[in-house]
């Protein structure tokens, strides 16, 4: 296994991840987060400093670095891709772009055992951003493509009758515009959650192992901004 370091500034939460294995023992996980709105670039590269510190990791020791790509607040997308940048370009290392929504789905998988997930993030301008999941086993399935749509546009996947799904995220806060077909499948949500780089860094790791391991100038944020619609599929 690589060792990942993977950060995040996609909301108003900060996160740093290290995920390193050392001697063939089991693989070790160090993360710090926290709340910190407006705080994000003075918060970011110390917390960075003191996953390495934790782990007993220096930055030569690395093989890759991750950060959350988005979607989300659009400064906070900027600080942590060029905070990432940075670091890939003075390291020579790949560069992983890791879907904040696919990080909350993971995030409700491992804390809760949940299998069918709706990930949605407050996008403002009166719209979310979302996604719709299937996480089984540690892995995670996409079954909608990420978009941004206002809450009343939100459908489900038309197995949504047969399944319970459960709905994280910042957008869930906006539950009561949301149509009633959707609040009758969605029977649990998590509003308070954020995404974090402690799931990033678990999926930059799948990603670095399938062979995804693109050039520091090659990742870009995601914003899904010229996206505005989310078809329901047969």
């Amino acid at each position: 296994m690589p060792n990942l370091l993977a950060l995040d500034a996609s909301s108003s939460a900060c996160s740093a991840a290290l995920l390193i294995q050392r001697g063939g023992g089991e693989p070790r996980l160090v993360s710090r987060f926290a709340l910190t709105p407006r705080e994000h670039t003075r918060r970011l590269l110390p917390m960075v400093d003191e996953v390495l510190a934790e782990a007993g990791v220096t930055v030569a020791e690395l093989d890759a670095v991750s950060y959350g790509r988005g979607p989300g607040s659009f400064t906070g997308l900027r600080i942590a891709a060029g905070t990432a940048q940075g670091l890939a370009y003075g390291l020579d290392l790949p560069l992983l772009g890791v879907s904040t929504l696919e990080a909350l789905a993971l995030a409700a998988h491992r804390r809760h055992g949940v299998e069918y997930v709706v990930t949605a993030m407050d996008a403002r301008m009166g719209e979310i951003y979302v996604a719709a999941w299937r996480c089984h086993d540690g892995a995670v399935e996409a079954l909608r493509e990420e978009a941004v749509m206002p809450p009343q546009r939100l459908q489900l996947p038309e197995m949504a009758e047969r399944v319970g799904w459960y709905g994280i995220g910042s957008g869930w806060s906006l539950w009561e515009k949301m149509p009633t077909e959707v609040q009758s499948s969605v029977t649990q949500r998590d509003v308070e959650a954020e995404p974090a780089a402690e799931e990033m860094v678990l999926l930059a790791a799948r990603d670095h192992a399938q062979g995804i391991r693109p050039a520091a100038h090659e990742s870009q944020p995601i914003y899904l901004r010229d996206q505005v619609a989310w078809q329901k599929g047969k």
